[in-house]
């Protein structure tokens, strides 16, 4: 199936379409929000009438107090609802983790990096590294052992084992070591 592709004007008239309508639908949501608080503190807040008499006052009082209590306890109990969704949530996802199995381990792909470039990634481009590998390196002359040459001079095999054949040639091996 072959598909035509869409032209750049027409995808920005359509993203531009979209986005009108979404503004349309936050403003319309905004006005909502709005009205259904004004609904609710016309609710809960009567208009205050100030008392004349100081009985009035004390009266006011109790009865604000009286609904602060009573706000208190529900924001108490929403509370503790919350908390025991919040756990439930957390001990759902560990059992769904749990049947689920082992966490697959995503496939990684080869990057072909050389040392310089993984240096910036992992230093930031802060840090510019030239990786000159050899001149870190030690400086190192081979020695020629006393004990290889021994080796080279000895010749043929079978009269060195002739010479260590038997106590004689032992001894001369624990002499030669000490």
């Amino acid at each position: 199936p072959f598909r035509k592709k869409m032209s750049s004007s027409r995808k920005h008239h359509l993203k531009s379409l979209m986005l009108s309508i979404a503004k349309g639908l936050l403003d319309e949501e905004v006005k909502e929000q709005e009205v259904e608080r004004r609904r609710y503190m016309e609710e809960t807040c009567p208009p205050l009438h100030m008392p004349r008499s100081m009985q009035e006052l004390q009266e006011l009082c109790r009865e604000i107090h009286h609904k602060i209590d009573v706000i208190d306890e529900e924001r108490y109990d929403l509370e503790t609802k919350v908390s025991k969704c919040n756990k439930e949530i957390d001990d759902l996802t560990i059992k769904v983790q749990d049947l689920k199995g082992k966490f697959k381990k995503p496939v990684l792909r080869k990057v072909r990096m050389s040392a310089d470039a993984m240096l910036k990634a992992l230093l930031g481009s802060k840090h510019t590294v030239n990786l000159d590998l050899r001149a870190n390196l030690k400086q190192v002359k081979k020695e020629v052992k006393e004990e290889d040459k021994d080796l080279r001079d000895v010749g043929d095999w079978r009269k060195n084992i002739e010479d260590k054949a038997g106590m004689d040639g032992r001894k001369k091996m624990f002499e030669a070591e000490a």
